[in-house]
């Protein structure tokens, strides 16, 4: 397998960017098939995950990758698709390992390449002020994650995630709680340790916000079911209740954020704040509700976020600026754009018949066992959703435009595709019974 790898990272090295992205595509799909199987070998289940949700994000990571290297072909350098493969090869370890350390280990190595795409291939020389935010708040956060994992393996004389499930475990304090669920509160990121996401965002490239948005982030969601798969955590807890009640609220702080935004990558950057924490309440609820609401957000905002950035980088290479005060009138100048930007629009706003209305609909009885004030907050969020999708698109769209705007670029052949493709997934599995079956397993 090792030898495989190696050969294969030669035959990138030294090929052209379609022939490595051919080559990528083929090897990604024998990945994918090979981990899509539901007749695991009980000596393949010790090493990999065989549930549904394992299977949807290595799924999406790969899917997501693919559509980073089509949306960007003037990007031709090997190093990038190394990185880029690097990347996605790490992110399939991630979700499909079944040891808690290996866990660790890979969900701690996703950063680098990540980094590696924020500094080398950034906009601007605030990058590097951008790679240090995003370092020191996940390492930061995720250090005594490792010392609580340690430790209780070694309680348990096991590391493996089927056997931790299937122990009986201690009752742990409100302490632990908090320590164990932060690195992945950060890397979602809730509302309070959130702004190392915006600066990451905007000065990362088009790869790097399609995967920060769409992959890295639902790391952090899938690193909350397994602890909460790990370990057997009170849900009534106060500590619990504090990090529920702030990530709604935040949810809805983050949409007031959005609209007062003048750079459309900054507003789809706090959008994915907002989302996220509906993620986190419905995880740490750890109702079926709630874990329905999370599972389907997860993926519907990994699609959805990931066509909004490239949505805003194909607008900025037509206009060449991301400022919604010259961005103006581009449905006269750019009518197929203009018509995606609504497509996604409503689609990030939750309008009938979306992945992201089902999600919304599914944790309003969660929130009603909670508590009831959460129900009035819900409701805020989901109208000043709606507003901030509707400004985000009239600013954009409606209106005269500048003499900044000029219909000097046409929609290109892969941007099209990338869009398309990106609009896909999301119908094919709105009337699947996919989650049906995720469902069935908690």
């Amino acid at each position: 397998m090792i030898s495989l790898l190696l050969g294969f990272v030669f035959m990138l090295i030294f090929s052209s960017f379609w022939s490595s992205t051919y080559i990528l595509f083929i090897f990604l799909t024998v990945i994918s098939l090979v981990f899509m199987q539901q007749n695991f070998l009980m000596s393949l289940n010790w090493l990999f995950l065989g549930n549904q949700l394992s299977m949807l994000m290595v799924f999406l990571s790969i899917f997501l990758c693919l559509l980073s290297l089509v949306s960007t072909p003037s990007q031709k350098s090997n190093r990038y698709i190394l990185c880029l493969i690097m990347l996605g090869f790490i992110l399939t370890m991630a979700f499909s390992s079944n040891n808690i350390l290996s866990f660790y280990v890979f969900f701690e190595a996703s950063l680098i390449p990540t980094l590696m795409l924020i500094i080398c291939w950034g906009y601007q020389p605030e990058r590097l002020q951008a790679g240090s935010y995003m370092m020191l708040y996940t390492v930061s956060a995720s250090l005594p994650l490792l010392f609580l994992i340690l430790n209780h393996s070694f309680n348990m004389s096991s590391l493996n995630i089927l056997v931790l499930s299937n122990l009986e475990n201690p009752i742990y304090s409100d302490i632990f709680i908090l320590f164990l669920y932060g690195a992945f509160l950060v890397k979602l990121p809730m509302y309070s340790v959130h702004l190392w996401l915006p600066k990451a965002h905007v000065e990362a490239p088009l790869a790097g916000s399609m995967i920060l948005a769409g992959i890295l982030l639902k790391l952090g969601g899938f690193g909350l079911f397994l602890m909460n798969k790990c370990f057997d955590l009170v849900t009534k807890s106060y500590v619990m209740m504090i990090l529920m009640s702030l990530s709604i609220w935040g949810s809805f702080l983050a949409c007031l954020m959005c609209l007062r935004q003048t750079d459309m990558k900054a507003l789809v950057a706090y959008s994915s704040v907002a989302h996220m924490g509906l993620v986190v309440v419905g995880v740490l609820s750890n109702q079926q509700w709630g874990l329905a609401s999370a599972i389907i957000m997860m993926f519907a905002h990994g699609v959805t976020s990931s066509a909004m950035f490239c949505m805003t980088y194909f607008t900025y290479e037509k206009v060449n600026t991301r400022s919604m005060f010259y961005l103006k009138g581009l449905l006269q100048l750019y009518p197929i754009l203009s018509y995606f930007w609504f497509i996604f629009c409503c689609v990030n706003m939750a309008a009938p018949p979306t992945l992201n209305l089902i999600s919304e609909l599914l944790i309003v009885p969660c929130l009603w066992n909670i508590s009831l004030y959460m129900i009035l907050v819900m409701g805020l969020l989901v109208f000043f959703s709606a507003c901030y999708n509707m400004y985000l698109y009239t600013s954009l769209n409606h209106g005269f435009f500048s003499s900044y705007c000029l219909p000097a670029k046409n929609m290109k052949s892969f941007e099209i595709l990338s869009l398309i493709l990106h609009g896909l997934p999301l119908l094919l599995l709105l009337k699947s019974e996919f989650f049906i079956m995720i469902l069935l397993e908690f």
